[in-house]
């Protein structure tokens, strides 16, 4: 297997993973996600991986290198000159799937693994993510991987069926 930098000619092999994650995520989140989607139209994806600041990895047989066995989405962000936090270079792994028929396999480990290289050879301070908690194989993966919880994302669903959330008797006290 190899990694290396995604060009326009894997747009199809992305393009079917891109669905399989996206899969997951709607049927986690229903009311979040609509069905038989992707993460993103083709002109985006293009454009993305034409971007330096957002490189996308993808895992390849040797023997075949347009089968795309696993990607992972990347995004450099700089954090300079702000107030409180200090200056750091971060690696936001934006997106990691590998094919449904190839998991099992290590290809994921490896291809966090050759992100983490890439963003240490970059300087870096760290590299960050962000799962779904309905995803809780996702969440182990990386646990094993050893990444910890950074910032928790909270949510509350509004009930409109309670009265208490209709605005205007809230208003009218």
């Amino acid at each position: 297997m190899t990694i290396r930098r995604a060009t326009p000619l894997d747009l199809e092999g992305i393009n079917s993973l891109l669905k399989q994650v996206h899969e997951v995520h709607y049927e986690g989140r229903p009311d979040l996600f609509k069905p038989g989607m992707k993460k993103h139209p083709d002109d985006v994806l293009l454009s993305i991986l034409q971007d330096d600041k957002r490189p996308v990895f993808v895992a390849v047989p040797a023997k075949d290198s347009h089968k795309i066995l696993g990607y992972i989405f990347c995004v450099l962000e700089d954090y300079i000159g702000d107030y409180m936090h200090a200056d750091i270079r971060t690696l936001y792994i934006d997106d990691l799937c590998v094919d449904e028929a190839s998991r099992g396999q290590g290809i994921g480990s490896q291809l966090y693994h050759w992100a983490s290289g890439y963003a240490a050879g970059l300087g870096c301070h760290n590299v960050t993510l962000n799962v779904w908690t309905c995803n809780p194989r996702a969440m182990g993966f990386y646990e094993h991987l050893g990444l910890k919880p950074y910032k928790i994302c909270m949510e509350k669903i509004i009930d409109y069926s309670n009265p208490l959330n209709n605005i205007s008797d809230i208003i009218k006290g």
